[in-house]
């Protein structure tokens, strides 16, 4: 009964905050909201509590993991003289650098048109579902396969054309989603099965949020469907293709890599000069911070400064950095509290990415780029909103 309070408690919280700084309170779509979350419950539920979620979630685990050390084979052929055998795994070579190898695999689905007939038709679907634009629910869809940055690429004709409002959306759902190339690399510091369901999860939560904050109606002419391919453009071959990937991918590893390194030592010194003025670390008063975000979420309050810090590591700085501070007291904490976090962690809500999101944009259209940097916190707020609502809505299946 009590995790039933909690999951009542994190939604209304959500609620309660997009409703404060919605736009247009009149035009929120209820009725597209509740078959939102009804949808999330029926995935979660099968997911994590049935027979059939479970060997599909175990499958999926499996393949990522077989992907990855694949690619780990490429690396150490290339790198392998950087580690020694009985020393602690290489991150670069571990995590960082199979992604190029899953981008491969990507631009291999992209090349055959598996990946834009799920995008398509998943999105058709969910268009159904919620009522909402076909532009918005392929936007959300494309987000959780291609990235943040790769599913502008994708609508780049479209840019010129949405509204203020819709842009909003576009980029709230790029910003709650991840890239499926670096999923692997998330599988090896979160358990599997909750980097999957907060991919699905995520989709749902970026709409029932922007719904909320974002409310509009489109006329039907508004409702126009998604050119992804520039039919004008030669088709490049097979292994052109391949050669691309390879390099999207490394350049993806570098970029994370960089970050982290950044990242992580800019956190160092914080703690460190925290430490020597105040006699506590940044990371713990971010931690005293959100505590009670996350003990409304449904994590037991003497956790809750632990997931809380977390929580707000990843969003100051990044969710790989925060994924790897959160393997260090994963094993101390309940596994209702490692469900929460992990599905709170599977997004690219953070203050980095609201500078990626509006490169992304300017770079095809320095206009709309502009726009996108004019709403940067809403946009982070509401991103940020979404990923609590997945994380709520997860203990109500542990």
């Amino acid at each position: 009964m009590l995790k039933y309070l909690f999951v009542i408690a994190g939604l209304l919280l959500v609620f309660v905050l997009g409703y404060a700084i919605s736009s247009n309170r009149k035009e929120i779509r209820y009725k597209s909201i509740f078959a939102m979350l009804a949808a999330q419950v029926v995935i979660g539920f099968v997911v994590m509590n049935t027979q059939v979620g479970i060997t599909v979630i175990s499958g999926v685990a499996h393949v990522f993991d077989k992907l990855v050390q694949f690619g780990i084979g490429g690396a150490n052929f290339v790198f392998g003289g950087l580690q020694n055998e009985n020393a602690i795994p290489n991150f670069f070579i571990t995590v960082l650098l199979p992604i190029i190898f899953i981008s491969v695999l990507l631009g291999i689905l992209n090349y055959v048109k598996i990946m834009p007939f799920i995008i398509k038709y998943v999105g058709m679907g969910l268009s159904k579902l919620n009522g909402m634009g076909k532009l918005e629910n392929y936007v959300a869809v494309s987000s959780a396969l291609l990235g943040q940055s790769e599913v502008f690429l994708t609508t780049k004709e479209q840019l010129d054309h949405v509204s203020k409002q819709r842009l909003y959306t576009l980029c709230t759902s790029a910003m709650s989603a991840v890239s499926i190339a670096i999923v692997g690399a998330y599988m090896t510091m979160l358990p599997p099965k909750y980097v999957v369901v907060a991919i699905l999860l995520n989709i749902f939560s970026a709409l029932i949020v922007a719904n909320l904050i974002n409310p509009y109606k489109l006329k039907p002419e508004e409702d126009v469907a998604v050119s992804a391919v520039d039919e004008n453009k030669p088709k490049e071959s097979f292994f052109q293709m391949i050669s691309e990937s390879i390099m999207d991918g490394f350049k993806v590893a570098i970029i994370v890599g960089a970050m982290l390194i950044g990242f992580i030592a800019l956190m160092n010194m914080i703690n460190f000069l925290f430490e020597a003025i105040f006699q506590i670390s940044f990371s713990n008063v971010l931690g005293y911070i959100f505590a009670p975000i996350a003990f409304v979420m449904g994590i037991p309050w003497d956790e809750a400064v632990r997931a809380g810090g977390i929580m707000a590591t990843k969003l100051v700085t990044n969710e790989f950095v925060a994924m790897m501070d959160f393997q260090k007291i994963a094993g101390s904490l309940s596994e209702r509290t490692v469900a929460i976090v992990s599905v709170f962690l599977v997004s690219f809500a953070n203050f980095s990415s609201i500078g990626i999101i509006t490169g992304s944009v300017k770079a095809l259209n320095e206009k709309r780029g502009d726009q996108v940097a004019q709403f940067g916190l809403k946009l982070l707020f509401g991103s940020t909103l979404a990923s609590v609502l997945s994380a709520t809505l997860i203990g109500l299946f542990l």
